[in-house]
């Protein structure tokens, strides 16, 4: 390797205009020109076009979006309906649309960047240029080059699409609503007809702040936050557990139609989960089969009483019924590869199964499974169609959920994210707060609980 490969790339960029040819140091300011010096016209030409594209765009919209987004305000004209005395009419005045404004804004900061890559590409090809004629050795021309694109570094342009389409799709969304967050965009602030500024960290003090009674959307929060870590952990490790203690005895030896079992579970899985969940709603409904079948009127997933004690038991079971199967036979297959000399051993030293089990069986399969069952745990805090569809988030208690933060009963942090963008007075800021607060908790636990893992530690004994 060579010695400026271990250089960052903003040395190697500084070091281009400080030790550099005219060419390369003319390619600060010009893209493409030190390529075109050389007879690279086909890289010169594409960096300069691009160059020309930038400026453009920048100049035509990208500019004015830019000082928008850091001057403070995002917009300062209303549009409306503005008295002519002359004609004696309402004109209609087309204003500035804040949403608009922020949206393009971010587009403009990540197209900047974007340029920002392709022109250090250009002053870096530039250099190298350099390099090579200070060795002796020739430029390369387009088809060495291209030869060397489809080649050996094959990978830019496989990754250049899915790249883009997670900067278009992930990343640029991601950005805006983070930035919401620090907007006072609710109803009382909808473009086009209103306009909605930065406000800081109000949102945050608003949503934290304990201040307001029990009815305080910090308060409120606390209580979502409490009952998405009660949910996540037993809707995790119930199906976890349950699944493996069921693969157990599916794998055990003397037991009959070992496959026809395992194909009743894969037959389960094969129902799409929102049509399960559909169908259970309408069993546990209170005029539902269930009901019916017992004679009783029990309010499965409407019942108030003990902070709606009853639906959330029903959720964490029906949750159960729909994902003990993938459980099963992940750790179908996982069991049979423990090595037969761990048991072995066991026997001959007079372990009794549940030793067996505490000892070799259950250690190696968190090792073995730590990942999915952080995935398992992420997703479950993130789990919107088993609340939504059963119960959609209800029911409503505004004994402890009122004051005007929309939130119910069984509400996960997600569902009460959504409801408040679909509520007839949606607070998009407030929402956008709670999105960053369950990406921080879930990012944090899954970095530290996988760092802090025997999977992690020990990984190269699974390689």
């Amino acid at each position: 390797m060579k010695k400026g490969n271990n250089k960052t790339v903003l040395t190697r960029i500084a070091n281009a205009f400080q030790k550099g040819s005219w060419a390369t140091r003319l390619s600060f300011f010009l893209p493409g020109v030190g390529q075109i010096a050389r007879k690279q016209y086909v890289k010169g030409i594409g960096y300069l076009l691009l160059t020309i594209l930038f400026i453009a765009y920048m100049g035509v919209s990208g500019a004015r979006y830019l000082a928008h987004l850091f001057s403070g305000d995002l917009g300062t004209v209303t549009s409306g309906e503005v008295w002519n005395e002359t004609l004696q009419i309402y004109e209609k005045v087309k204003g500035d649309n804040s949403f608009l404004i922020l949206l393009y804004g971010v587009v403009t900061i990540v197209v900047t960047g974007l340029f920002f890559v392709v022109w250090g590409s250009n002053v870096l090809g530039s250099a190298e240029n350099d390099e090579r004629l200070k060795n002796g050795q020739r430029v390369a021309n387009f088809k060495e080059d291209f030869d060397k694109l489809t080649n050996k570094k094959f990978h830019i342009p496989l990754l250049t699409p899915p790249f883009l389409g997670l900067i278009v799709f992930t990343v640029m969304p991601l950005i805006f609503m983070v930035l919401i967050a620090f907007t006072n965009y609710d109803y009382q602030h909808t473009p086009p007809g209103k306009l909605f500024d930065w406000v800081g960290f109000e949102n945050f003090r608003s949503l934290l702040s304990l201040s307001g009674g029990s009815s305080s959307f910090a308060m409120v929060f606390l209580r979502v936050l409490l009952w998405t870590f009660v949910w996540a952990f037993f809707a995790t490790f119930t199906n976890y557990f349950l699944g493996m203690l069921i693969a157990l005895m599916i794998n055990r030896k003397g037991i009959k139609w070992k496959k026809v079992w395992r194909t009743l579970f894969v037959v389960a899985i094969a129902v799409p989960q929102f049509v399960t969940l559909l169908l259970m709603q309408k069993i546990l409904d209170g005029d539902g089969i269930l009901n019916k079948i017992l004679g009783t009127n029990i309010l499965w997933l409407t019942d108030q009483r003990n902070f709606s004690i009853l639906p959330r038991i029903m959720i964490i079971l029906v949750n159960i019924w729909i994902g003990v199967p993938y459980t099963l036979l992940m750790c179908s297959g996982i069991l049979m590869n423990i090595p037969a000399d761990y048991y072995e051993a066991a026997k001959i030293d007079g372990a009794s199964p549940i030793k067996i089990f505490f000892a070799i069986t259950l250690p190696y399969m968190f090792r073995v499974t730590t990942p999915y069952l952080i995935t398992q745990f992420v997703g479950n805090i993130n789990n919107f169609n088993v609340i939504w569809l059963l119960t959609g988030g209800g029911p409503v208690d505004n004994l402890y959920y009122g004051g005007g933060t929309q939130a119910q009963s069984t509400d996960l942090l997600v569902t009460w994210l959504y409801r408040l963008t679909i509520d007839v007075n949606p607070k998009y800021n407030v929402a956008s707060v709670i999105g960053i607060v369950i990406f921080i908790i879930c990012a944090f636990m899954s970095i530290i609980t996988y760092n802090r893992s025997s999977a992690a530690k020990n990984e190269g004994e699974f390689q």
